[in-house]
């Protein structure tokens, strides 16, 4: 029997009860894992590359910033990348290269000692993530929808899963990592631990991953795919000529400018109020655990009650509020209750808007180019997080109600534009659209 874990059977009858998500299959659980094992091992390098380049390599600030924007640049702006080389070629052989090139280039950076080796290292990083990223993304949407077929769970209870399942990762990784300096091993036994929990996935997926062509109901074989692939240029052409898509693409931007005030905005108000930014830390784990802790159920509840595009809507509204109520909350303890009712309310948003959009993106454009579609979604919003993090930075001496109703003013754009979509499954596409 082989080890490679099988895709679901979906069935014939239209009467399928709806089931939890722990109904997923083996394939959706191994995504999952695979969301939380890569975010393990990246969070327990990223949160300290920043002092290690300042403090360890001694390098200006400046060049930490730009050495940061790099990293980022090669990882989210380039997602559209690993997208469309997951239409072309299958999940498998892009999630692969992206796990070897992860671990190549942590173990390069632990032993980088120049600014031109840590740029190529940290830009080696950032571009593996460009690779694996989209293709589970893309996979695990892929997955969900007939996950929904075949059971009646909804899509947005699965892609809330493999959500929490990331965040978790994230709230381990920096504990690992702090684990390892406090033992005295330094910054390179966090990157050569962030290689070796890599080292893992890679070896669980060339085992449990299947090949496209062994892929049964509703992935395409190799004679059908042979068939039906189109050009790059002809796929470009029809994600950016898809006017339904484009507007999710700008709705979903503005959650992510909205979410990148958590490293912007945020520290200022937070310095501002206690004097310096000690308590940051505390406020990522808060978000970090309510969307281990919350994600789950509130996307069951919400799931049934709500269509995707009213979700989107609604998270987007209580992310604008999460802005707009900051200079209006009384200072608390310390002075942290306003960015502590900040977080709180933009991580809710987070919760209902994400599942919602992600889930949205097989209706709107094709079976054969979700991966391009996916990664595209997540270029765009980079785009818009690089110009929106300029603007902002050049408001944050406004006064307080100037700066915190422009941010507000974002989310409730972007709900505005999710407001012209869609408003449930099974859009202009469906799965199999020509």
């Amino acid at each position: 029997m082989s080890a490679r874990v099988e895709r679901a059977q979906p069935r014939t009858s239209t009467r399928a009860r709806p089931r939890t998500a722990s109904s997923a299959t083996p394939y959706l659980r191994l995504l999952t894992t695979t969301q939380f094992a890569f975010n393990i091992g990246f969070f327990a390098v990223l949160p300290y590359l920043a002092a290690h380049l300042g403090s360890g390599l001694s390098m200006a600030g400046w060049l930490v910033g730009l050495v940061l924007g790099l990293r980022t640049f090669s990882q989210q702006g380039l997602f559209v990348v690993g997208g469309a080389l997951t239409d072309r070629y299958g999940p498998r052989p892009v999630v692969l290269a992206g796990c070897a090139l992860r671990i190549a280039g942590f173990g390069w950076l632990a032993y980088a000692g120049s600014t031109a080796t840590v740029i190529a290292a940290v830009l080696l990083i950032g571009f593996a993530a460009a690779l694996f990223s989209p293709a589970v993304e893309s996979e695990t949407a892929r997955e969900a929808v007939r996950h929904e077929q075949t059971t009646g769970t909804p899509r947005a209870q699965v892609l809330a899963l493999f959500s929490a399942a990331g965040q978790a990762g994230a709230f381990l990784g920096p504990l690992l990592g702090s684990l390892l300096l406090l033992l005295g091993g330094g910054f390179r036994a966090a990157c050569l631990a962030g290689a070796l929990v890599f080292v893992a996935v890679l070896a669980g997926h060339a085992r449990l991953m299947p090949r496209r062509e062994e892929a049964e109901n509703g992935a395409l074989t190799r004679t059908a795919q042979s068939a039906t692939t189109c050009s790059a240029a002809s796929s470009w052409r029809a994600v950016l000529t898809n006017r339904p898509f484009l507007v999710l693409c700008l709705a979903y931007s503005t959650y992510l400018v909205a979410y990148n005030q958590l490293y912007l905005s945020l520290p200022a108000e937070v310095e501002r109020a206690t004097g310096s930014q000690a308590a940051l830390g505390w406020l990522f784990a808060l978000s970090s655990l309510l969307v281990v802790t919350l994600q789950l159920p509130l996307t069951r509840r919400s799931a049934h009650r709500m269509a995707p595009r009213t979700a989107l809507v609604t998270g987007l509204t209580v992310v604008a509020a999460g802005f707009a109520v900051v200079p209006l909350t009384p200072g608390g303890p310390g002075g942290l209750l306003p960015g502590a009712v900040l977080v709180v309310l933009l991580t809710l948003g987070q919760m209902l808007l994400v599942p919602a959009a992600r889930g949205m993106v097989p209706d709107l454009v094709v079976d054969r180019r979700l991966g391009l579609a996916t990664g595209a979604l997540s270029s765009v919003s980079g785009l818009a997080v690089l110009g929106g993090s300029a603007a902002t930075g050049a408001l944050l001496g406004a006064p307080a109600p100037v700066l915190w109703a422009v941010l507000a003013a974002v989310p409730l754009a972007g709900a505005a534009l999710a407001f012209t979509l869609p408003a449930g499954h099974g859009g202009k596409y469906g799965r199999r659209g020509k």
